[in-house]
């Protein structure tokens, strides 16, 4: 039995996040937040800008300090304090991929040499190796006729798959993802959530950031929505986007809609 399968037999969370709290400039950005997922599990954080959304992921990865509270990735720790060295952090690596709203490639590197970066410079992985890898992950995302391409060259929408392929170089069991659909249009971002509850079907856990509410409802098992830095509102999908208990989660959806996507 694969180990997320048996995460998820077990039932046991893949990423836990207790009591996270942040403090920039003497400013609470985030205020006990706590969240959990499973095995196979996608949870939209939704809120306003600047609700701290981005934030919790950036946390959760170790680019963040926090300053209280604690992350657990799949069985490795992150605790308060000043973010650790970067050598410290490949086995938390190994447990989480993030992909960023800007897709943040590398623009002197070829779309196959961004995913094979993290193999070879992360784990030693060798060249040749890691050069099947990528293809194999470039191709079940439908792009790998892209491969040779520099980032300039490729549209949006490629360079996503191309920055999720990268998160998944190293076969993690989380992936986060921040703000997916901003520059998606209805077609392409059917398309992405097709994608994503496959990766989830496969026993990854999901944690993304959106104001797309269609999406959210597309994609996402459970919704949790952030306001003044505290998570207010936590549930299935669709109860929590058809029928929000919260005040802030009102005042969202009343502001975010979003266009639906294809059937």
């Amino acid at each position: 039995m694969s180990d997320a399968i048996s995460r998820a037999v077990s039932g046991a969370p893949v990423l836990e996040i207790d009591g996270l709290r942040l403090a920039r400039d003497q400013r609470e950005v985030l205020r006990g937040v706590s969240l959990q997922l499973q095995a196979g599990q996608v949870c939209a954080l939704m809120g306003v800008s600047g609700a701290g959304k981005s934030t919790v992921l950036r946390a959760a990865v170790a680019l963040e300090p926090f300053d209280a509270g604690r992350i657990s990735v799949d069985g490795v720790s992150l605790v308060p304090g000043p973010v650790p060295r970067e050598s410290a952090l490949r086995g938390l690596r190994r447990k989480v991929g993030m992909v960023f709203q800007q897709h943040a490639l590398f623009s002197h590197l070829t779309v196959r040499e961004n995913v094979m970066l993290a193999p070879v410079h992360a784990i030693g992985a060798v060249p040749h190796d890691a050069t099947s890898a990528a293809h194999m992950l470039l191709e079940a995302l439908g792009v790998a006729h892209r491969a040779d391409a520099y980032p300039s060259q490729i549209s949006g929408g490629e360079a996503q798959r191309v920055a999720i392929a990268r998160a998944l170089a190293l076969d993690p069991p989380v992936l986060l993802m921040d703000e997916p659909t901003a520059a998606l249009d209805p077609a392409r971002r059917g398309a992405l959530a097709g994608t994503l509850r496959e990766l989830a079907a496969a026993g990854r856990a999901l944690l993304i950031t959106t104001h797309d509410v269609a999406f959210a409802k597309a994609v996402a098992d459970t919704v949790a929505v952030l306001a003044h830095g505290e998570v207010v509102e936590l549930g299935d999908a669709r109860r929590v986007l058809d029928a929000p208990s919260h005040a802030a989660t009102r005042d969202l959806l009343s502001h975010e809609r979003g266009s639906p996507l294809p059937t």
